[in-house]
């Protein structure tokens, strides 16, 4: 307990100091701490360059595809638990009933999960966490938020952490060397699968910092406006959300565009460093394997103490 308490003391200092220091004389209207953002960002960013991605890299090179494809299917087939769970909050009870039905149909017919039956059984998967339940309830997003190593979020988000730390099976699971290795593996698994996605954002993005806070945030009103459907994709253009998610009309129409999330989270164009950051999709036109993710806002954290972990959503 004490270990837990200095932990979160020390991170609180180290916001406060990168609070002091980083700062915009300009910030762009609707995101506030853009000077402490970008200095987290920057900070996930080289995590992300000299940590993360090389271990990912040696992991799809060691690892199958089809190895891979059953991992990523495995952390989803239990993320769909908390989904449906939120989804019912929701009152979204067909949504939630058949998110029900795809862990049943994936854990009996799936081996565990290891296959993804349910969606050859035309049933969809939807992404939801308590984040998007708050915003349902119309609970406004807060200022956008970037945390260290879990990468795009708001308060409202950062707040919703704390239900989806509980609400994540795996945050249950015995001995706790068992948590973190379920946890490592995911992670990993995860960052492989956007390897491409992430090395294209960065070619193709001026600013990538603006590209992933703009896609976090649309992706995520989108989640809330309730249109988190296969056929659609929300449309990604220039402009930053308000706070509040209710003032402006979510844009659910025009051409597909790829966000990564990194999660993440629920969906956004994943931080480098927080590809396990909340909401990231990869874009349509990779390969199967660069195209799956594990759902929206999955924290796999160690049952005794720690933080979570925020993995990308789908």
């Amino acid at each position: 307990m004490r270990t837990t308490r200095a932990t979160n003391v020390t991170l609180a200092l180290a916001v406060a100091a990168l609070a002091g220091c980083a700062s915009v004389q300009t910030p762009t209207p609707g995101d506030p701490l853009e000077g402490l953002n970008r200095t987290v960002f920057k900070f996930n960013d080289t995590v992300d360059a000299y940590a993360l991605k090389p271990v990912a890299k040696g992991y799809k090179w060691a690892v199958p595809q089809p190895v891979r494809a059953s991992v990523t299917n495995f952390f989803s087939n239990i993320g769909d638990v908390y989904i449906a769970a939120n989804e019912i909050v929701e009152m979204k009870v067909a949504d939630g009933v058949g998110d029900i039905m795809r862990v049943v149909i994936n854990t009996v017919f799936g081996v565990g999960g290891l296959f993804d039956v349910a969606t050859l059984a035309k049933l969809p998967k939807h992404s939801a966490d308590f984040g998007v339940t708050l915003g349902h309830y119309g609970v406004p997003s807060g200022p956008y938020l970037v945390l260290p190593l879990l990468g795009p979020s708001t308060v409202r988000d950062a707040t919703g952490l704390i239900v989806d730390y509980y609400g994540n099976p795996l945050s249950y699971v015995e001995p706790s060397n068992v948590s973190w290795a379920l946890y490592g593996v995911n992670l990993v698994n995860t960052r492989a699968n956007l390897l491409t996605t992430v090395d294209v954002l960065s070619a193709a993005a001026i600013d990538k910092y603006s590209f992933i806070r703009n896609a976090y945030l649309q992706r995520r009103r989108f989640l809330i406006s309730g249109a988190d459907g296969a056929d659609s994709v929300p449309n990604y253009d220039d402009s930053l959300p308000k706070y509040d998610d209710g003032s402006a009309p979510a844009d659910t129409s025009g051409a597909a565009a790829a966000s990564a999330p990194a999660a993440a989270a629920s969906g956004s164009a994943a931080t480098p460093a927080s590809a396990p950051a909340a909401g990231a999709v990869a874009p349509s036109g990779g390969s199967k394997d660069e195209s799956q993710t594990v759902p929206g806002q999955q924290y796999v954290p160690p049952p005794h103490g720690g933080l979570p972990s925020l993995h990308l959503p789908r």
